[in-house]
């Protein structure tokens, strides 16, 4: 199965599980964006509503495509009741949108699933002229916040993290939007905190697309690993998450 449809198996955990983003992101990018009343928005993969919910409140046309038939569904039973919500379940890399534009297009990680000169090709001309593509993910660390369970967790993932198969998707160049005609390209970060306990951080791990793979005998020793290890560190884990985003413009 390919990474970017493995999500869609854990819909439940997924939602329960994933970082949203932080208030001050969504109050910069709408500002920026000029997102209101009468404005189209694009956002493309939105999971099962991480960053959803904050451009719907503006008050925008608001449309969605999402590739996964249970993450679609989730969104339907969340956003339906919103009169300007629409949501399409396909795939955006084969959809025609025929001649519909937008005045921004958005994405909270999952542009970096599509081949590059797609993407940003694709986004571009979907754009009216003057206005926003906006990307953005999470980073998060926690050895700062205990040192001795991060490497305790490094251990463990040494030992038994053995995925059927690699991630590779980190050589995606998010800067490399400029190079298909789009321009003022700037990047901003917002600063977050989540504590989880073990139970909950297994639950957090395993939303990950490349943990999902990871076999027997591996996998009953990998996360039960991870849970001994938060729950000999006083049952808590802190999670310090950089929200990241990045904002490039169609020219006039």
């Amino acid at each position: 199965m390919e990474f970017r449809k493995i999500f869609d198996t854990i819909p439940e955990q997924f939602d329960k599980y994933r970082p949203r983003y932080s208030v001050e992101l969504f109050s910069e990018l709408i500002d920026y964006a000029q997102i209101m009343s009468g404005k189209s928005v694009l956002e493309i993969g939105p999971g099962t509503g991480q960053a959803t919910e904050p451009v719907l409140n503006s008050g925008c046309d608001y449309y969605a495509i999402e590739l996964g038939e249970n993450f679609s569904k989730m969104l339907n039973r969340k956003y339906s009741k919103y009169s300007n919500y629409s949501l399409i379940n396909d795939d955006f890399i084969t959809y025609d949108f025929k001649e519909q534009k937008f005045d921004m297009i958005y994405s909270a990680t999952t542009i970096q699933w599509i081949p590059e000169d797609i993407a940003f090709s694709k986004t571009f001309d979907l754009l009216k002229p003057g206005t926003i593509l906006a990307m953005m993910f999470t980073t998060s660390e926690y050895k700062t916040s205990n040192e001795d369970l991060y490497n305790k967790i490094q251990q463990i993932y040494s030992e038994y993290f053995k995925p059927d198969i690699k991630y590779e998707h980190g050589d995606f160049k998010y800067e490399n939007v400029v190079n298909y005609g789009y321009v003022d390209f700037r990047k901003r970060e917002f600063h977050g905190r989540r504590e989880f306990t073990a139970d909950e951080y297994v639950g957090m791990a395993g939303t990950h697309c490349d943990h999902l793979t990871v076999p027997e005998p591996y996998k009953s020793k990998f996360f039960n690993g991870l849970r001994e290890a938060v729950l000999e560190a006083g049952n808590k884990i802190v999670f310090n998450d950089t929200y990241i985003l990045m904002t490039a413009r169609k020219p006039e």
